[in-house]
Parts: C-alpha cells; structure tokens; sequence
C-alpha cells in the first residue's frame, strides 16, 4: 500500500537542488516565502560537470553569506588559461574581475558546493523533501499541484510558483528537447579525478581533441578534475572492446594532447569515471506556460567555456529579483505574464551573448579546418585567450545594487 502524505501548500516549488534550486529557494526563502525544494539525489554525491565557480559570481555568494565558506574549500585562484592540443600549449592570463571580493576564479568539487548551497538554504526556512521525485506538475486555477515520490512514500506539494531547476537531462514535460533521438553528433559529458597530477596551481587549460574538447583544473583537496565532451561517434570509434568508456576517452584525449599525456603521466585518478548525456546546449524559455526556469533548464552554454556554475547561481538571482520585487502581481495571470517577460529579458541580456559565443567556440574546434586556424592564434598572440576568456563572460557580474527582500 502506498504512503500518501497530506497535502501541504507553499509558496513556491523548487524542482532541483543543484547550485540553481538551491540558490533559488535560499534567495525565496530569506525573503520570507514559504519553500520547498524537491531534490531526487541524496547529497553529497559527484556531479558531472567542470567545477569551476568564475570571480563574478563572487559578490553574489558574498550576499548569500557563503563565499568564504566556499573559497577556503575551493582550490587555487585560475589566473591563468590556456589551450592544449596536440603538441600545442599556449597560455595567457585570465581577465580579472573588478570589486573586492577577489579577481580569479576557483573550482569545487559539486559534492561540496551543492551541499553549502542546500543546507544553507534550509538553514533559511526551505523545506527539503530528498530524496523525491516530481511525478507531475498540474497547473490549477490559482497556482500548482506538484506530485512527488519516494519508494512508496507519495506527497502532493500545492504552489502559487513553480520553478524548474532540475537541469536538462533531467526527462521532464517542460523539457520537450531532453527526449531527442540519440545522433552520433551528440555529446557526452565525463569527468575524473587525479591526484599526482602535474598542472600549474594557477592554470586551467582548454583540451581540443578530435570530436570533443574538455578542460583541466586544480579544485580542492589538491586533486586535478578533468572534464571533456565527446560526440558519441568517436566515443564508439575509440572504445575498444570491454574497456570502459572513461579509460577509452582518455586515452583519446592524451594521445591528442601532450600537455595532458605529460600532465597525468604520474597520475593515479581518485574513484572512477563520470559521464551523462547527452549535453544540450542552447537557449530555452527561462518563462513558459506559468512555470519559471533556472540554471540549464533556462538555457545551457557549451561546457568549453566553463561557466555553468556561475550561470546558474546568477540565474537564480535575476528570477528571485523579479519574483520578490512584483510578488503582489502573482495572484493574477497577466501579472505572471509581465514578471516572466522581465524575467527572461533579464536572462537573454545577461546570458544569450555568452551561449552563442560559446557555440561559436565549439563549432569551430571540433572542425579539424577552423581548429588548426584557431589553435594557430593563441599561439601567435597569447591575448586571444584572454580575449575570449572575457567573451564567454568570465568577468560579468549581476548587477546587485541592493539584496532582493520582500
């Protein structure tokens, strides 16, 4: 027989518990509203992604009372970038950002920063329901109903907001692109950790390989993350028999990167393997059919310009802006409808530029022609990495006149 539990009403439901849930339901629930965050995983546990959390989202964790907390786990300052690819590396510096809460970027393991954000959250007021699943979203004539489930445990949450911030992977009917057919031309996400790795405290390189391109960076505990995106063509062309994919991407990778082969020669990786997929990346509706969106099911950049984190903690900051500073226009539809259209300019203003530039980036490396072209550049004029360092918007910061408060 299943658990049913009894109906409880919040103000707003936050679907995901990643950096862009929980930044959320901790901005909401600050500011007094009644939340609740449905996460389906059980924390802390590894992510898929790159770790690397930019200096322009640091005035923002300063306002949610977590950047010092987050800097003295995270590893060493990024100040510098770099390319590696095939006998190629070029280095040049990071931009740095303006303000006083530090100029460089630093990466944290995801099973670190989630868990800050999360606890932090319910530390304001938020209700946590994990491990549960949302199994449907209903709109009603005021507001939502939100099934959610666990085992045999079932609960129905009911919300004047809800927010999808769940990812995109994540199969969901408001996500219509994450049932795709699988392509060769898709890309998959993998992710280890090394220790014994050889890689300047200071540098975080871009790997371009043939069918993909990842990156390298020292986040906390000393260990070095390595993260790539692979087409599922060369994965298979690659992969041997019964080797496991990991080891096979790799091994790609270092045969086309001497900077990788020389930086992981001594090399033992912690765990094992990561990977999830396929990626999406492009720009979606931060605001549809009365749901808000945030973090990647809002839109996604390709991972080669590591700004994940950093897009879905500010994204989370523009929706809680427009929510608190128009909640008393909730109530009614077209109300809805003007903060969801202030929301999503807001969105597209700040992060359209940096998801198109980081298409363009991607495109171009994974076509051996434009590749050579682009790896030629930075090795003459080491500046055009800091120039589209800046482009993939490394030193953007949300523009945080005052704290958003009821």
């Amino acid at each position: 027989m299943l658990n049913a539990a009894p109906s409880k009403r919040y103000d707003a439901v936050v679907i995901g518990g990643g950096p862009a849930g929980s930044a959320t339901a901790l901005m909401l629930a600050r500011a007094g509203w009644k939340v609740a965050v449905v996460e389906k995983s059980r924390y802390p546990r590894p992510k898929v992604c790159g770790e690397f959390i930019s200096a322009s989202t640091f005035a923002l964790l300063a306002e949610l009372g977590l950047l010092e907390e987050v800097r003295g786990l995270a590893g060493p300052e990024v100040r510098r970038v770099a390319i590696f690819a095939g006998d190629t590396v070029s280095v040049a510096p990071m931009p740095a950002v303006g303000g006083s809460f530090g100029k460089w970027g630093q990466a944290l393991g995801r099973e670190h920063l989630d868990l800050l954000l999360l606890e932090a959250a319910t530390r304001a007021g938020a209700d946590l329901w994990q491990p549960y699943r949302v199994t449907s979203v209903e709109p009603l004539r005021h507001g939502w109903r939100c099934e959610i489930g666990h085992d045999r445990k079932r609960a129905a949450l009911l919300a004047d907001t809800v927010v999808a911030a769940n990812g995109s992977w994540e199969k969901s009917p408001w996500l219509p692109d994450c049932d795709a057919p699988h392509r060769e031309s898709d890309l998959i996400a993998f992710k280890a950790h090394f220790d014994g790795a050889e890689l300047a405290s200071d540098l975080m390189p871009l790997l371009v390989f043939p069918g993909g391109y990842g990156g390298m960076v020292r986040s906390d505990q000393g260990r070095v993350s390595l993260s790539c995106c692979i087409t599922r063509k060369t994965l298979n062309r690659c992969r041997k028999d019964e080797e496991r994919a990991g080891d096979a991407v790799l091994r790609h990778i270092a045969r086309s990167c001497q900077g990788v082969a020389d930086g992981l020669a001594h090399a033992e990786i912690r765990e094992s393997w990561h990977a999830a997929g396929p990626i999406r990346p492009g720009i979606r509706a931060a605001f549809a059919d009365g749901m808000f969106r945030a973090g990647n099911a809002a839109g996604e950049a390709h991972p080669i310009i590591a700004e994940g984190i950093t897009m879905a903690i500010q994204s989370a900051w523009f929706l809680c802006h427009a929510l608190i500073s128009a909640q008393d226009s909730l109530a009614s539809r077209s109300g809805l409808a003007e903060i969801g259209r202030a929301y999503s300019a807001s969105w597209r203003g700040h992060f359209a530029g940096r998801i198109r530039a980081a298409a363009a980036f991607a495109h171009t490396l994974m076509r051996p022609r434009s590749a050579a072209l682009a790896i030629t550049l930075p090795r003459r004029f080491p500046a055009v990495l800091t120039f589209c360092a800046g482009l993939s918007g490394k030193t953007k910061q949300v523009p945080i006149a005052a704290p958003p408060r009821a």
